[in-house]
């Protein structure tokens, strides 16, 4: 046998060579994740290691892996490999280039089967012998560089290579994105949705018109494992109480007059995906009976049809109604209400959310300004505070509508607040934004008959910065630090207040 002798420079140039590609381990154990982040980096340009799927989805985004080897087990009770088979599915319908390798420590071939059935590319078991390890994930690698177009040199996919469907291969969001801000509510629900969105769980998003529910569940569902399927949205306020049936359930050729073909529903047509039911909280008290059989059964009959169809969705709902008060008054469903109400999310309205006005018109100014061929360069100071005091009962959506039509209107390289779109939101501003509310409150130190109007703070919170300043450390002495009563006699919102705060360091 011929004996083959590398010099120092051949074994780096191999190892160069066969160093490429990007693994993700996700496995609860951490013993076992040390292990393979000392030995797959020999065979892999980047390993990282994640110990539950609850961050899957975020760092599949973010790290674009080739392979992912995955435990199947997550819980030390339960050890049917059930979790591993549903992530296995999940992952190769959301990025299906993406190699999976199955991990467990118990050996059953059944499992590897109904594994493989699932997408996996092969299936490894605890304890393992490294050179078969390496060789299977190695393997797994090649295929998929393979089938994502990696370039010989073993350089990544750039950014405008990415497939569509393939994780959020946008350097910038479309203008449609959420924008989460930076206040303390928006920041919340933010962290409440990188939790659930990787999951199945049916949302219910509530908050006034305006606030973005709709662009709320684009987001969860583009962070979702339903990703690469269709969200189907449906205004369920703008459907007919006889149309309700046929367009989300669908229906046969022949069940009414006019039903000429056959019509697929909404929910159909969500199969595999999301669909989103907005404004639930007008769906008539009879029909909401029906709503909750498909959600129950997951399966619909059309109408005239006999044969229950499987659908398999996930469900956001959206309403600017209180839906409880509904249920007490009888007018809603309260089975419907706790199948449909398994997270909550409530939105704040942009007046409880101050701050994110200006970055909010300043992403409009962007979006209005490309799309209408105008050279502005942004908003004056002075429009800034005007847009920032505004009291925007139609909320994010309005705060567009105005900048729209500033962008539109306006005959100067800046938005000036002598714009008559401005003047107009500036004579709008709200008794509750500019003026002290005159009603007693906690902490008031008022004698008895006095009206309890702070000295010096009645007027415009907004165009003097100074003023400003002096009239919230007021309304914070004058109510004892009651920063509740403190904001409510200021007409604000308590996270607005705590803004005001931080601003001017109180």
């Amino acid at each position: 046998m011929e004996i083959v002798v590398l010099s120092a420079r051949e074994i780096i140039d191999l190892s160069m060579t066969s160093k490429k590609g990007k693994i993700l381990i996700v496995d609860d154990n951490a013993g076992i994740r040390q292990a393979l982040k000392i030995l797959l980096p020999m065979h892999f340009e980047e390993v990282e290691a994640i110990p539950s799927p609850s961050t899957l989805v975020s760092t599949l985004e973010r790290f674009r892996p080739d392979v992912v080897l995955l435990d199947m087990n997550f819980h030390t009770e339960i050890n049917t490999g059930n979790e591993g088979l549903y992530w296995a599915g999940e992952l190769k319908k959301m990025v299906p280039e993406v190699e999976i390798v199955l991990f467990t420590a118990y050996a059953d071939i059944q499992l590897a089967v109904e594994g493989m059935k699932r997408g996996a590319f092969d299936f490894i078991v605890k304890p393992w012998d490294n050179e078969k390890l390496v060789a299977t994930l190695t393997a797994a690698r090649d295929k998929a560089r393979k089938a994502m177009g990696r370039d010989s040199s073993g350089s990544a996919l750039r950014m405008t290579d990415c497939h569509p469907e393939r994780f959020s291969c946008h350097p910038e969001r479309s203008e449609g994105s959420m924008f989460w801000g930076s206040s303390h509510a928006m920041s919340v629900i933010q962290k409440t949705v990188q939790k659930i969105a990787p999951t199945d769980v049916t949302v219910l998003i509530t908050g006034e018109n305006g606030t973005g529910k709709d662009v709320l569940a684009r987001e969860i569902h583009s962070h979702s494992l339903r990703s690469g399927k269709p969200m189907v949205a449906v205004d369920a306020g703008a459907i007919t109480e006889t149309l309700f049936e046929s367009e989300l359930f669908g229906h046969v050729k022949g069940a009414f007059t006019d039903a000429h073909t056959d019509h697929v529903g909404k929910f159909e047509q969500a199969d595999g995906g999301t669909l989103f039911l907005d404004e639930i909280g007008n769906i008539p008290l009879h029909l909401q009976a029906k709503l909750l059989r498909v959600i129950q059964n997951r399966s619909v009959v059309r109408v005239g049809g006999t044969q229950a169809i499987p659908v398999n969705f996930r469900m956001i709902c959206a309403t600017n109604m209180d839906l409880e008060a509904l249920v007490r008054e009888g007018k809603f469903r309260e089975d419907l209400y706790y199948r449909i109400n398994t997270v909550h999310i409530g939105l704040p309205s942009l007046r409880e959310r101050r701050e994110d006005i200006v970055p909010l018109a300043e992403r409009f100014l962007k979006q209005f300004a490309e799309k209408y061929h105008r050279p502005l360069d942004g908003i004056a100071d002075d429009a800034r505070r005007v847009l920032e005091g505004a009291h925007w009962s139609g909320n994010i959506r309005e705060l567009q509508n105005v900048i729209e039509k500033a962008v539109i209107l306006s005959d100067a390289p800046v938005i000036q607040s002598e714009a008559p779109v401005i003047q107009s939101e500036a004579k709008n501003l709200s008794a509750k934004d500019i003026q002290i509310d005159a009603r007693s409150g906690p902490g008031m130190t008022g004698g008895a008959g006095s009206n309890n109007v702070i000295p010096g703070l009645t007027g415009n919170l907004l165009h003097n910065p100074q003023e400003e300043e002096r009239m919230v450390r007021e309304a914070i002495q004058r109510y004892n630090g009651n920063i509740s009563a403190a904001a409510k006699a200021l007409g604000i919102s308590r996270p607005t207040l705590y803004a005001k705060m931080k601003k001017y360091n109180l």
